[in-house]
């Protein structure tokens, strides 16, 4: 995916139906840089077909205008008490998997837990870690709010990590 002379884009997602944050870094050798946060909303007034819409459409625009090499995206999870959320949640990251797919861009999934343990070496890390974590590993002055953000470059490290660490293990197993 990434050689140490040329660049790699990951835009990464943290769904959501309500505020859908996003963060892209750049990848060049081992360093990464932000190069965009922020999020996409809906609003909670609007029929579901409009929110679904408006997600679609503005994760669309960031995706032509920043030309990610891959999208990693965090995986769908809910709590068994509420089927509801997880039915409201499916269909946001439906149209966000379609936008990936629309534009002809790999898509990566990544639970939640792998995403914490990768970043910072506990799958149970609360929110808070994590943007510190995020705030070390991109050299920013503070933590990136609102946490959807964070969450999001936390993802598209998570791929950054994960790619690197698979590389590194078929590099190993083709040396044997």
């Amino acid at each position: 995916m990434n050689t140490n002379d040329t660049t790699t884009r990951i835009l990464g997602i943290d769904p959501g139906l309500n505020t859908t944050g996003y963060g892209v870094i750049d990848v060049k050798g081992n360093s990464l840089s932000l190069v965009e946060g922020g999020v996409v909303r809906s609003r909670r007034t609007d029929t579901l077909s409009v929110r679904l819409k408006s997600l679609h459409d503005g994760i669309t625009d960031v995706v032509q205008s920043l030309k990610p090499d891959g999208i990693s995206i965090e995986q769908l999870y809910s709590h068994y008490e509420r089927p509801r959320t997880a039915i409201l949640m499916g269909h946001a990251r439906g149209v966000l998997v379609l936008a990936a797919s629309q534009n002809e861009i790999p898509l990566y999934d990544y639970a939640a837990t792998q995403v914490k343990r990768l970043l910072t070496g506990s799958g149970r890390a609360p929110k808070n870690q994590v943007q510190f974590a995020v705030m070390h590993q991109l050299g920013l002055a503070e933590p990136p709010e609102p946490n959807d953000i964070a969450d999001a470059l936390a993802i598209a490290m998570c791929h950054w990590f994960q790619s690197r660490a698979d590389r590194l293990e078929l590099r190993n197993l083709n040396t044997r």
